[in-house]
């Protein structure tokens, strides 16, 4: 291995780079001629509501499993072993809860987005907070996701940083803005090919590399890189089993339960049945990008050791180790490392697209519609004008992230996370508590958010080093007894006076999303009950989840209740929605598949 200077790129990788962003392409132009030609925006939003559950199960895990995952996991587990695995564990409930709550309550809704469902149970001032924080955090993304990659790439191998940055985000942005939701999941669909073999070739090799399967096991090993369960509760403990396992849930609830990305996906199944299988189909596509990545890391360690490139100084930062191990493992294999650059711009095509795409359905359903009334083409050529500007705002976010430092680049990371949480507690408000009321809903998603940076910008100060001061004098004097001890007694007050505060800072951060989460219950639910919570009759049909009814069922199996229940259209559901087209097998099949949701609820 020679580790010194750049690894550059041959004629072979460039053309393997170059038929990621053509195939890519290409898919977003045959959806865009072919078939209804993205002329409506049912086609072009929702896909027409004719996806099948495999291609939707990839899209699903390739949303979130951007560039930032493939370059941070590796590196995450090389330096601090596979205890970063057990986040695993959290996929179960992260998928079961959507799969069997959220999912058939929006199915059945007929939504377009899901901030739909906020003005159906609360009010249009809710819906309103809802899509402008997601437009938020999503735009923030776009940017470092973007971003991230090309500088990483640039770094190690000289490829030119906004040649890459432009290629990626203008391809991107015309085969999202021309094919629709089709072109985006189908594009989705290849690029998690892609990913998994660039993953799993570099992996084969870096074995080859370390001497074989055995000899990488032993090095890893002995290395101390093999976690076993770390069972402290500490929840200042950055990465234990309790941080990952239960802190990941809410994580995942954020992700894959009200995320508009997400659910626009279950929106556009043919069925309930077929949305609900996408989720489960979820999982193992997860556990499998998990282990392909803890994997990678392992596999680093094998080859390098303790002499890590970034304190050897060939790198600079632990985020460019993957690329640097990929260059320097695969220089002598041609094409290899074209490929896994193809893999890891694969998932960043795949993130950015759906970002785009889900802001254009919830620019348009949330803030254009239902204020301005328009043809059915205009509206549908608005959405991809809405598709496209976004796309240019994702270069200009991309622009800014490389005018700021790395402490801010990874606050804004850090922004992403903090913003689902309170997101995913005022879903869980309306949909669990009848009482909530909209003033509450506002009042706690105001306070989760308010928590949320509060801690999470809180920590990231904290955790910044401290400013060296320069001497004035440089003889050196050494304090007398008495000095020592006056300076020892300050030193202890202030740690007692910080201490509290200190430690609130140091939560670990996959606790952000349940913080901020439980606070907008909580707080919304004490706001409700002072300000006079909701009356059952006043609760929009289908928008609220029967917890009650659910667990007496599970209890008393032995009862069969089966009642018809009545579908009632709320007038602001006709207003948003239009005509709701019921399908007497698809409802047939719902029931048999799935628990009812209670229609009808009462405090």
């Amino acid at each position: 291995m020679d580790p010194a200077g750049h690894k550059y790129f041959t004629v072979i990788d460039y053309v393997i780079f170059g038929l990621l962003l053509v195939a890519s392409m290409s898919i977003g132009l045959y959806y865009a001629f072919t078939g209804g030609r993205q002329s409506t925006t049912q086609e072009f939003l929702i896909a027409d509501r004719s996806m099948k559950c495999l291609p939707l199960s990839l899209s699903l895990m390739a949303t979130f499993q951007s560039a930032v995952a493939i370059i941070g996991t590796p590196a995450e587990v090389y330096a601090h072993g596979t205890q970063y695995w057990f986040i695993g564990c959290s996929y179960v409930l992260g998928l079961l809860i959507p799969a069997h709550i959220f999912i058939p309550l929006f199915y059945r809704l007929h939504l377009t987005s899901v901030y739909q469902y906020l003005e159906l149970r609360f009010c249009k001032a809710v819906r309103i907070c809802g899509t402008v924080t997601f437009i938020f955090q999503m735009v923030i993304y776009m940017g470092v996701g973007i971003y991230t990659p090309a500088l990483a790439l640039n770094a190690v191998t000289g490829f030119h940083l906004w040649g890459a940055v432009l290629a990626t985000g203008l391809v991107c942005t015309l085969y999202t803005a021309l094919g629709g939701l089709k072109a985006v999941v189908w594009t989705d669909v290849f690029q998690t090919v892609v990913m998994f073999t660039g993953q799993l070739a570099v992996i084969i090799v870096g074995v080859h590399q370390a001497g074989g399967l055995s000899e990488a096991w032993g090095k890893v090993r002995d290395g101390g890189r093999i976690s076993g369960i770390d069972l402290n509760p500490d929840p200042t403990v950055r990465h234990t089993f309790w941080t990952l396992a239960v802190g990941g849930v809410f994580l995942m609830l954020s992700l894959y339960g009200v995320n508009q990305a997400q659910v626009q996906r279950y929106l556009s199944s043919r069925t309930e049945r077929e949305a609900v299988m996408s989720c489960y189909m979820v999982f193992p596509c997860l556990q499998l990008a998990l282990l392909l990545s803890c994997l990678m890391g392992l596999v680093m360690f094998a080859c390098y050791g303790q002499n890590s490139p970034v304190e050897q100084q060939y790198i600079t930062s632990k985020d460019q180790m993957v690329l640097y191990f990929v260059m320097d493992m695969l220089q002598n294999f041609p094409g290899l490392p074209g490929l896994f650059v193809a893999c890891l711009f694969s998932a960043s095509l795949s993130t950015i697209s759906s970002a785009f795409n889900s802001l254009a359905t919830v620019t348009m359903v949330d803030l254009i519609k239902p204020h301005y009334s328009m043809t059915e083409a205009r509206a549908t050529l608005l959405s991809k004008l809405l598709a496209l500007s976004y796309g240019i705002i994702c270069l200009a976010m991309a622009y800014l992230v490389h005018l700021m430092n790395s402490s801010v680049l990874q606050a804004a990371l850090s922004i992403f996370g903090m913003i689902g949480g309170p997101l995913l507690g005022l879903f869980c408000l309306g949909i669990f508590f009848p009482c909530a009321n909209s003033i509450g809903a506002v009042t706690g998603l105001s306070a989760g958010l308010l928590m949320a940076f509060w801690v999470g910008i809180g920590g990231f100060l904290t955790r910044m080093p401290s400013p060296v001061i320069p001497l004035l004098n440089s003889t050196i004097t050494v304090p007398d007894v008495s000095e020592n001890i006056t300076a020892a007694t300050a030193e202890l007050e202030a740690d007692s006076r910080s201490a509290g505060l200190h430690g609130f800072y140091s939560l670990s951060y996959m606790w952000y999303s349940a913080l901020s989460s439980c606070t907008v219950l909580i707080v919304g639910l004490i706001i409700s009950c002072i300000t006079g919570p909701t009356k059952g009759d006043d609760v929009a049909s289908g928008t609220v989840y029967p917890v009650v009814k659910t667990a007496q069922s599970y209890l008393k199996p032995s009862t069969c209740c089966k009642t018809t229940a009545e579908h009632k259209q709320v007038d602001g559901q006709k207003e948003m929605n239009g005509t709701v087209k019921e399908d007497a097998g698809s409802q047939e099949e719902t029931q048999r598949f799935l628990p009812d949701v209670e229609l009808e609820t009462s405090v």
